[in-house]
């Protein structure tokens, strides 16, 4: 074990204005202390909050900013007080990188929910230094923020889970939804929607995708698996699907009607908003009423999550569908992401990219 500097430089592709163009980047890594971990990232995923975040659609970024919060890497040193990691382990790093720890939900093992938890990156450190993510050489995180990757996973295939697969995998663990013979909708097929099929159909599920057209039926069905896909702007396969789903996990990013979606829940069933936007949705309650359903939401998941979902990942023998890009690629495929343009999840593949150039 060696002790952390307590100061070092890295370099990273960072966001200057909301134009969200990212360009190499030098800056400090925050101080570090006997809790914290150097960790030379290898991989990181590409979630749409970081295209979301960039471009200051949600009127709080922080420039310049290096996104980036789906990490995997090597450990390079480790603090004096850091016990569970040795030098080389392969480790994860989500969207979190601090949180109060004496709140309920920090007491709860759900420190995605503490009120004063601090963002992998846009955010400020407890030393006042500004947070940067996984679209950089090193990183430095409390050792309570480092998941161990089990052995027998590749790197690459990982990175989605610390943010797209725990995001599916925490609000049906929460919900008791994780039972085998539900029947599960899943709304929309991105990268979070791709995660949410494997993942049901791993807990045993019946699994339908619903999409705006039949352009992703064959996908959804031969290459992911699932058991049936509807085309929510068809009447028809709509009302024919009434009535017939437990949950339905709604992945859509942007501005969308919910009653087309309510009306396909079971008694008690359950809506279940993992997708980000800041667009007000509505529904007529009634929709709600009769069917005693629940529109409900969940946040990314706990570390305790993100390490089941690792074990289940490997028990299950699951693989993730990703695109491995350089880092010089990122704008291109920031633009490709804004046109769901991709199959399902952008991986940059951080140590064989030039950052400095």
């Amino acid at each position: 074990m060696s002790s952390l500097e307590t100061e070092r430089t890295t370099v990273g592709w960072a966001a200057r204005d909301p134009s969200g163009i990212l360009s190499p980047y030098k800056y400090t890594l925050r101080n570090t202390g006997p809790e914290d971990v150097c960790i030379k990232v290898q991989y990181c995923g590409v979630c749409h909050t970081d295209l979301h975040q960039v471009r200051n659609d949600l009127g709080m970024s922080n420039y310049p900013m290096v996104p980036g919060h789906e990490v995997v890497g090597q450990v390079l040193e480790m603090g004096s007080n850091v016990s569970k990691f040795r030098v080389g382990d392969v480790v994860g790093v989500g969207l979190l990188v601090e949180c109060c720890r004496n709140c309920r939900a920090c007491q709860s093992d759900i420190e995605q929910y503490c009120s004063k938890k601090i963002w992998t990156y846009n955010d400020v450190y407890i030393d006042g230094k500004p947070t940067q993510g996984g679209f950089a050489e090193t990183m430095v995180v409390d050792q309570k923020f480092v998941a161990k990757i089990p052995e027998g996973l590749e790197p690459e295939q990982v990175a989605p889970l610390l943010c797209a697969g725990v995001t599916v995998y925490s609000p049906l663990s929460h919900f008791g939804l994780n039972q085998s013979g539900l029947r599960g909708g899943i709304l929309g097929l991105g990268g979070v929607g791709h995660m949410g099929v494997k993942i049901a159909k791993a807990m045993g599920h019946h699994v339908t995708v619903i999409s705006s057209s039949d352009k992703k039926k064959q996908e959804a069905l031969e290459h992911l698996g699932a058991d049936r896909h509807l085309v929510s702007s068809d009447a028809t396969q709509m009302k024919g699907a009434a009535d017939s789903l437990d949950y339905i996990l709604d992945t859509v990013p942007v501005a969308h009607p919910l009653e087309p979606y309510l009306s396909l829940l079971k008694l008690d069933g359950k809506l279940i908003l993992i997708g980000v936007t800041d667009t007000p949705l509505q529904f007529v309650s009634p929709m709600v009423m009769l069917g005693r359903k629940s529109i409900t939401g969940s946040f990314i998941g706990s570390m305790k999550e993100t390490e089941e979902i690792l074990e289940l990942w490997k028990d299950k023998g699951l693989n993730s569908m990703i695109e491995i890009v350089k880092m010089d690629y990122i704008n291109k495929a920031f633009e490709r992401l804004e046109k769901n343009d991709v199959r399902y999840r952008f991986v940059v593949d951080i140590a064989n990219s030039k950052l400095d150039q």
